[in-house]
């Protein structure tokens, strides 16, 4: 569903019947089992590449993604630097890239205020206590993450000099797993009626690794 952009309705005919399937789906999201699913995965990738199960260090970033028809006035906006009406992805990723957490919001969002709820989940399900971000979260945010949840958020800043495009040490992996998300069709455009359909989407997307 995810990386092919498929409606429901237009599944496989090897599949059971597409209600059947979506029954499944909202019975198993109201479970949380792909959330549970994304976490086990998570482990064993950072086992596989020996490290601990649990990380400590992570990444945050956003990304401003157009809204289709179906995405409501109510939990869409517009983000004037990206020129982009619709929402806004902030995902929490370790230092590896694989997701931790994902919030969406409208687009209109300030990076600063919105990456709260992106910075919040991340502090209550998981020991990460220092995050790395660019330049756009600088600011307010540095002191509130100290201060109520005794994290600390270290601003990675482009180098002074630099010309063009360059990897930034730390901020690439968050952007590469950016990169993934839009790769896939129903990731590349929010078509979610329900935001918290569509972060979950978002959280339920493993690397293509």
């Amino acid at each position: 569903m995810v990386r092919s952009g498929c409606p429901w309705r237009y599944l496989p005919t090897d599949l059971p019947p597409w209600q059947t399937v979506y029954w499944y789906f909202q019975q198993w999201e109201a479970a949380g089992v792909t959330e549970a699913l994304l976490t086990e995965l998570r482990i064993k990738a950072r086992r596989q590449a020996d490290r601990a199960d649990e990380p400590t260090a992570g990444i945050i970033d956003s990304q401003s993604v157009k809204g289709a028809d179906t995405v409501g006035r109510d939990s869409r906006g517009y983000d004037a630097g990206k020129k982009i009406n619709g929402r806004k992805r902030f995902i929490v990723t370790d230092t590896t890239g694989l997701l931790v957490t994902v919030a969406v919001l409208a687009a209109s969002w300030q990076d600063r205020d919105g990456a709260k709820t992106a910075l919040l989940s991340a502090y209550l399900t998981t020991p990460i206590r220092h995050v790395f971000a660019d330049q756009g979260f600088a600011g307010r945010l540095v002191d509130w993450a100290r201060d109520t949840l005794r994290t600390t958020l270290e601003i990675v800043r482009k180098p002074s000099d630099q010309r063009g495009f360059s990897v930034i040490s730390r901020r690439w992996v968050v952007e590469r797993t950016l990169a993934w998300l839009t790769a896939c069709r129903r990731l590349a455009r929010d078509y979610e009626r329900d935001p918290a359909v569509s972060r979950r989407s978002s959280a339920g997307l493993p690397s293509p690794a």
